[in-house]
């Protein structure tokens, strides 16, 4: 269950008559607790209560109260020794007319009336196994309220469900934002008379709800008509109370669905709630689930946090307004000068959604702006800030009708807290009719028309959101931007998961600048369209992306074109878990990476920040260097080569029993067999077997049927196949059709491997094992080389520069191993790098028959082979610098240092 289901499921229960037996149970089932638990915990096997309550193991004991005695029932439960063997984290208890709860864990507490529990939800959300629970505690109204409003619109939706078809989407959504224009005005002293909207349906409409559609109709009239209008616009009395607002909200057809007394009945009790709390950066993120279908079974968990945004804003230009602000001090000329740049700034979200970036930054600027004004002494000075100048583009119509509409707000409630509620009143209404939200493809629109260069008027052919989107009217308002700083968490999508219009949209981005783009992520167009922008308009970009992108193939693919507009990186948040607030989400692993031209460079890791010279695309610090494949090793390595490619349909290759029945009905057959291994078998251990049959035994290998037969296989699933490869090994059915394989001892590296390995995994083999294609093979390998492969070294170097398959290592030769940099070996170093090896393997050795599997477990590692690897770490590092690197960030820079210097220098090798 999420947060808003919970939500229902609570008020549900407080609704209901209050029955002492059943509430316990009644009370695990909104959370989440399946049938089943709470059939175990009725019968009492599961129930350990020690005070004739409930008591569920690890989660909560709950009481019922004899009236008036929750306080010492609550006492009670805390004191229970049941409570802390079960180790409980909350302890409840209620009479039905008080209610009771404490956090054992934190201290916290709830007290209130029965009825208003479900307004403290949000405090036994760790019930149901949500673990960001601090952020929906502080924003349950917004959670509750978007409650409500999916219940009505799904309600509305029954009773005229033509309002739920394409043509007549838009008009259901524009609906929902007046509805909540109206909700919020009502609460907060803009409409006169608090509850004046719900009141006046209550009372003007009839029980049975026949005519609600049409006073809510006349309501949105008589505010979309000036006051100076409205003698001749036949309104009704009880509607011309209302004010003008407009400003878009209310023109365009006012038509409105019809209501069912149970969607009446649910608009009456969202009037109900306290919409002075509503949270303009959060609650229109979790609101745009509501008309979305798809989404609206994760409902109320679609938003980024503050702290996450923050991420982004602060080092793209609020820290240093705020740094401004600290060296302006009490001088009322840096002050005024400071509050003139800021009314210049532009925020340009070009993946606004519903506006939570352009929010955020909006509410910012105006704290830093009140103290300006405050230092100034003057306090109810009208903001400078236009909302004008916070700018997005939206995909969806919806979302974008929020956004303009959440910026309303937010402006209305900064009025309210740096100037006043009389000074907020008096300038709020009417809405200025501009528009700063485009509805749009941002990939496709031409954001210097959105966002022009300063002293150019805007001029662009998009929504009158409070309109209709698709019929756009044209914004025509002066620009006033100085700077502008382009921010958002664009859609991410791998190459994989894109959709058709996706990889379109990715086409119409890259056909002219490059040909290697189709595996690029879809957020990447964002980075190249802003860095177009930017090379005409002056600002920055600080984008929210997969960290995909600073890593593996992307990065060639992508940086190169980046560079080439005379941007570079000037700020990197390096990877981090990126997920919204939903329980057992495991989330996104995201970097935040900062353009432009200028200095002052930083890279965040966690708080931490540091000062850098320069950052690379790979978000460390150095000069921008791409890593490219290469057919040769840069360094004096080894050749390292793909495995053996079969391509026979399954036939070559056979499980370890039917290999054993073979050699036991044709003992002949033994020679034709060799080990199979892949990376499953070099990680995890298990054999399977192969045919390998050289020319010279052909005939006598075709004389066993089974042999045969798995030949007659192999040809026929080469001619059915569309590949060159595989088609050319028709005739030699008996061959792999790649096959490197040689004599002699070899070094195997598994092609994907988990990430929770602190060494790339490597193996020796001999002749008579083959390695397949799902590793990478040095056949004839010197033994220090197993020194390098299982190296920290080499592994920060491949889970850099050839990046994961979700959550693994991908080992690439020709990336990874081809490129690795290292000094010049000599022969000392060689010898002390093979002793190193040597003790890896008689450690590996001395645990016989554990696997690379158990032996590389980060929790399980034997002692001995973690020392070996240590020394083995110390003896190569010592090549490189004389001492152990002091962390990975340390032994990436001087990888990518060396490199740079190898790739520009005579040793460098054709690629």
């Amino acid at each position: 269950m999420n947060a808003v289901e919970i939500e229902e499921a609570v008020t549900r229960l407080s609704e209901e008559p209050f029955d002492p037996e059943e509430f316990p149970f009644a009370f695990l089932q909104a959370f989440g607790n399946k049938e089943a638990t709470l059939k175990r915990l009725r019968k009492g096997g599961m129930n350990k209560s020690d005070v004739g309550g409930v008591l569920q193991t690890n989660n909560i004991h709950i009481a019922v109260a004899a009236p008036g005695a929750v306080t010492s029932t609550l006492a009670a439960l805390k004191a229970s020794p049941a409570t802390t063997r079960a180790k409980a984290k909350f302890v409840l208890a209620t009479d039905g007319d008080t209610f009771e709860a404490e956090d054992l864990v934190s201290g916290e507490t709830v007290a209130c009336a029965y009825r208003e529990f479900p307004n403290h939800f949000g405090f036994f959300l760790p019930l149901a196994g949500i673990s960001t629970v601090k952020q929906v505690r502080e924003n349950a109204f917004d959670i509750r309220a978007t409650s409500r409003l999916n219940r009505l619109y799904v309600e509305l939706l029954k009773t005229n469900p033509e309002w739920g078809r394409s043509e007549r989407r838009h008009d259901m959504n524009h609906f929902m934002a007046r509805l909540i224009f109206c909700f919020f005005a009502e609460s907060t002293d803009i409409f006169v008379g608090e509850g004046l909207f719900t009141a006046t349906v209550g009372q003007m409409s009839a029980r049975d709800s026949s005519d609600t559609h049409h006073v809510i109709g006349a309501i949105f009239r008589a505010m979309n008509t000036p006051i100076a209008d409205r003698k001749g616009a036949a309104l009704p009395r009880w509607a011309d109370q209302f004010p003008y607002v407009n400003g878009g909200l209310f023109s365009g057809s006012l038509d409105v669905p019809r209501f069912s007394r149970i969607a009446r009945s649910y608009l009456i009790h969202i009037g109900s709630l306290h919409w002075r709390k509503i949270n303009p950066d959060i609650f229109g993120s979790m609101i745009q689930a509501v008309a979305e279908d798809e989404e609206r079974g994760t409902l109320g968990m679609h938003y980024t946090s503050v702290p996450n945004i923050l991420k982004v804003l602060n080092p793209l230009f609020l820290d240093d307004l705020r740094e401004k602000l600290e060296q302006a001090g009490d001088n009322p000329r840096m002050l005024l000068n400071l509050r003139k740049r800021m009314s210049r700034i532009r925020v340009f979200d070009p993946a606004c959604g519903s506006g939570n970036f352009l929010v955020i930054a909006y509410k910012e600027m105006r704290a830093i702006e009140a103290e300006i004004n405050r230092r100034r002494d003057e306090a109810e000075r009208r903001s400078e800030i236009p909302l004008t100048n916070f700018r997005g583009i939206e995909i969806r119509d919806f979302p974008a009708e929020i956004a303009r509409l959440a910026l309303i707000i937010a402006e209305y409630q900064c009025d309210v807290t740096y100037r006043g509620q009389k000074e907020a009143l008096r300038d709020f209404l009417p809405l200025d009719a501009e528009n700063w939200i485009t509805c749009g493809n941002a990939l496709r629109l031409d954001w210097l028309t959105i966002c022009p260069p300063t002293g150019t008027g805007v001029k662009h052919q998009a929504d009158d959101l409070f309109d209709t989107p698709l019929d756009q009217s044209q914004i025509d308002f002066e620009n006033e931007g100085g700077e502008t700083y382009i921010c958002g968490n664009p859609p991410y999508q791998g190459s994989v998961n894109q959709k058709k219009e996706q990889k379109r949209d990715l086409e119409h981005v890259f056909c002219d600048i490059a040909k290697s783009y189709k595996d690029l992520d879809y957020v990447s167009a964002w980075f190249v369209r802003a860095a177009q922008y930017l090379e005409r308009v002056a600002g920055k970009a600080g984008l929210v992306a997969t960290n995909s992108i600073a890593q593996g193939e992307q990065v060639a693919m992508l940086w190169p074109y980046v560079f080439a507009r005379g941007v570079n990186i000037l700020f990197a948040h390096t990877s981090f878990p990126w997920s919204n607030n939903a329980s057992n989400n495991a989330g996104v692993t995201c970097v935040i990476v900062g353009i432009g031209k200028g200095n002052g460079k930083a890279i965040y890791t966690g708080e931490s920040r540091r000062r850098v010279s320069s950052i690379s695309p790979y978000l460390i610090e150095g000069v921008p260097t791409v890593v490219t494949k290469r057919s040769e090793p840069l360094s004096e390595l080894p050749r390292m080569s793909t495995g053996n490619l079969p391509s026979d349909g399954g036939h070559l290759i056979m499980p370890y029993a039917e290999g054993v029945k073979l050699v036991s009905d044709h003992p002949i057959a033994k020679r034709f067999l060799k080990r199979f291994v892949g990376s499953r078998e070099l990680i995890n251990g298990g054999d399977r077997w192969c045919l390998w049959i050289e020319d010279a035994e052909l005939a006598e290998a075709r004389a066993i049927a089974e042999i045969a037969r798995r030949l007659k296989g192999v040809r026929e699933a080469r001619e059915a196949s569309r590949g060159e490869q595989a088609k050319g090994g028709v005739l030699t059915p008996h061959r792999f059709v790649f096959a490197p394989h040689r004599a002699g001892y070899a070094v195997a590296v598994p092609k994907v491997s988990s990430s929770r390995r602190q060494y790339i995994p490597c193996a020796l083999t001999d002749e008579t094992t083959i390695v397949s294609d799902l590793a990478r093979v040095i056949y004839d390998a010197p033994l220090w080389s197993v020194a390098l492969v299982a190296s920290k070294l080499h592994l920060v170097w491949i889970a850099t520069v050839c990046g994961k398959l979700k959550t693994d290592f991908r080992y690439s030769n020709t990336l990874g191993w081809n490129t690795f940099p290292i000094p010049t070996l000599t022969e000392k170093n060689k010898a002390d790098l093979t002793r190193c090896a040597e003790d890896i393997l008689l450690a590996r050795e001395a645990h016989f028959p554990a696997t690379i599997a158990d032996l590389y477990d980060p929790d399980k590692m034997p002692a001995d082979l973690r020392e070996a690897h240590e020394r083995n770490d110390e003896v190569l590092e010592r090549i490189y610098i004389g001492r152990r690197f002091r962390n990975d960030t340390e032994r990436l820079e001087k990888l990518f240092e060396l490199y740079t210097k190898m790739t520009a220098g005579p040793k460098a090798k054709a690629q």
